[in-house]
């Protein structure tokens, strides 16, 4: 293009949308999440801390500390609890130099936890 040529922008965007992203339809707007259905919201934004929480509680069934959510049984599944809770600490040294100080304490809380009741499961 050269230093003489215009251009213009047409915003295609939908009017009328609201804060969490959804028009009047139930759509998301780009970068929003996916709806789940027809009248059910967006999905909230990922977050980190969020993403720690998941699979703190996915530790915590396989640890069975907590019934599984589609059987409801407490079920011990030492290995992958183990795996989980290895993951939890490579993020731990991976994002050291970029989380905030809350995000750091609740992992580091959370590998304390899950560490202790795995060391109770095991020895």
């Amino acid at each position: 293009m050269s230093d003489n040529q215009e251009f213009t922008v047409n915003d295609r965007r939908a009017a009328g949308t609201d804060a969490a992203g959804t028009d009047a339809a139930g759509t998301c707007r780009e970068g929003q999440g996916k709806p789940l259905g027809r009248d059910e919201p967006c999905y909230p934004p990922v977050a980190l801390s969020t993403f720690l929480l998941s699979l703190a509680a996915s530790a915590m069934v396989q640890l069975g500390e907590s019934p599984e959510p589609e059987t409801g049984q407490y079920m011990q599944n030492l290995p992958l609890a183990k795996h989980t809770i290895d993951i939890l600490a490579m993020l731990q040294c991976k994002t050291r130099a970029n989380v905030t100080e809350e995000e750091a304490k609740l992992l580091a809380d959370l590998l304390c936890q899950l560490r202790l009741s795995y060391v109770r499961k095991t020895g």
